[in-house]
């Protein structure tokens, strides 16, 4: 009956009858192309081949998935920034470990050429992972013989201690080879430390400046105490230096020790550093011993980025963001004592003609956080990303990139016989997506220093300096914190160290 009735439909109106027919036929077919490309998905995200492979694959932003495959156009070139960052503080960091089982970092199928004894080269395919590692996800390869398991690099790359991770993002580097002018070459461990009053704060640079690779170079060790304002006085300044030729200057590649003349920074077993620094007054007058214990906050640090275009080089880490000091500063036979007081450390290198930059970092309850950028010479119709970095307990928090410094400048001060304007609050402002960022800034002391004298603070000498901003300008005062992250609203205040260029 059905059947009869069928047929007789499709006599009756034949022409629609075919058009309804091919639409349900291609549907049905979409319908199993779709499902096919689904479950080939799903397929090859369970593929061990596949670099990221697991249950969750990390991607940079914007790579196609085709491309992840062995042998793909393109796969040659994937690789993440920092990895060791992103295993450490992101997917395997104790923030995630109610959601994270386990991590594994693959490099996989990588062309490398390999060098035999008889000078013959050779291109082969290599893969890099922990084995402990992959084999927590699952994906361990079978073994036809012998065994499969961490060594020591393998070990210090994924579990390394305080004083190895320190070492590895805080250690010496020689300037590249060919730069332009590589009298600018510029590198320095920076330590700050406050007193828990917030009346005493000392800065302390270890400097290597000029062309080292060619013997015209040399150290120097700058040391600036401040003390705030009294109620019937201004504040006070003093500057130190001491200067090594390079017979005198002991520096690592592989490490942070670093030693000019008798003063030295030295990377303890613990991951704490030992800093000891002797400079006279720069007019003549009493000497400065500083003797320092600077101790890290775990996961408190910053991995480092580097900049090299062109004759320009850029690096920059920090490896204290949040620290404690403990220690003397001596003038004389007049001491300050500093006992667990906030602390910082970063460490830059790069070639610093007509660089400028902004910067700062500070304690905010519970929080520290960072900002900062870097103006290449070339970059004076432009101007070139900022960011904050925040950190808490459990370390990385959230990144922010806000459009600008909003400074505003309502003090000055006398520099050389020079009045400059300096600021005395700032604004930093960021949304993405869900997520906010507020920090205003409260500037409670502010120095300034001539770039064009032979001596400034923070690593560069005349040689290197010829800037359309030429006053480099330090301040001291309060960081608030607000906003949300994750769904979470974050607070908090403290007290902040800030540079700029006027």
């Amino acid at each position: 009956m059905w059947s009869l009735l069928a047929l007789r439909n499709f006599a009756y109106k034949p022409w629609r009858s075919a058009l309804l027919f091919i639409g349900f036929g291609l549907g049905v077919a979409v319908m199993i192309v779709l499902l096919s490309i689904g479950q080939a998905m799903v397929t090859q995200a369970q593929d061990e081949r596949l670099v990221g492979g697991g249950d969750v694959t990390v991607l940079p932003d914007g790579i196609d998935i085709e491309v992840m495959k062995t042998g793909g156009l393109g796969g040659l070139f994937f690789s993440i920034a920092n990895a060791r960052f992103v295993y450490l503080q992101l997917l395997g960091s104790p923030r995630l470990a109610a959601a994270v089982r386990a991590v594994a970092p693959q490099s996989t199928g990588k062309l490398l050429y390999l060098t035999t004894a008889d000078g013959v080269e050779r291109a082969v395919r290599a893969t890099g992972e922990l084995p402990s590692a992959t084999a927590a996800v699952g994906a361990a390869p079978p073994l036809a013989a012998g065994a499969w398991a961490d060594d020591d690099d393998d070990r210090r790359w994924g579990h390394p201690t305080a004083a190895e991770l320190e070492a590895d993002i805080d250690h010496f580097h020689l300037p590249p080879a060919g730069i332009a002018n590589p009298q600018s070459w510029a590198e320095w461990h920076y330590f700050n430390i406050v007193s828990g009053d917030r009346r005493h704060w000392v800065f302390v640079s270890f400097i290597l400046s000029g062309d080292v690779r060619h013997g015209r170079w040399g150290g120097q060790v700058l040391v600036t105490t401040h003390t705030a304002p009294t109620a019937g006085g201004a504040a006070r300044q003093r500057r130190y230096v001491a200067t090594a030729a390079p017979g005198d200057i002991r520096f690592d590649t592989t490490s942070a020790d670093l030693r000019i003349g008798s003063s030295s920074v030295c990377l303890l077993p613990d991951g704490r550093y030992a800093i000891r620094a002797r400079a006279r007054d720069e007019g003549g007058g009493e000497p400065v011993d500083v003797d320092l214990i600077i101790a890290p906050a775990a996961r408190a640090y910053f991995p480092g980025a580097d900049i090299e275009t062109g004759d320009f080089a850029s690096g920059y880490t920090v490896p204290a963001l949040k620290a404690d000091g403990t220690g003397r500063v001596c003038v004389g036979t007049q001491c300050d004592v500093y006992e667990s007081t906030q602390s910082y450390h970063d460490h830059n290198w790069g070639t610093w003609r007509g660089v400028t930059w902004e910067w700062g970092a500070a304690r905010a309850g519970n929080y520290a956080l960072l900002f900062g950028r870097v103006q290449p010479p070339d970059s004076l119709g432009g101007s070139t990303p900022l960011f904050v970095y925040l950190v808490d307990s459990l370390g990385f928090r959230a990144v922010f990139r806000p459009a600008a410094v909003a400074y505003e400048d309502g003090r000055s001060i006398m520099v050389d016989g020079h009045r400059l304007q300096v600021p005395t609050t700032a604004r930093l402002a960021d949304i993405r997506g869900d997520d906010t960022l507020q920090v205003e800034l409260t500037v409670e002391d502010a120095v300034a220093t001539d770039t064009r004298k032979p001596l400034i603070e923070r690593g560069a000498t005349d040689v290197a300096r010829r800037l359309v901003h030429p006053y480099f300008v330090q301040m001291k005062g309060r960081a608030h914190l607000s906003g949300r992250v994750g769904g979470a609203v974050i607070a908090g205040e403290g007290t902040g160290f800030f540079e700029t260029y006027r």
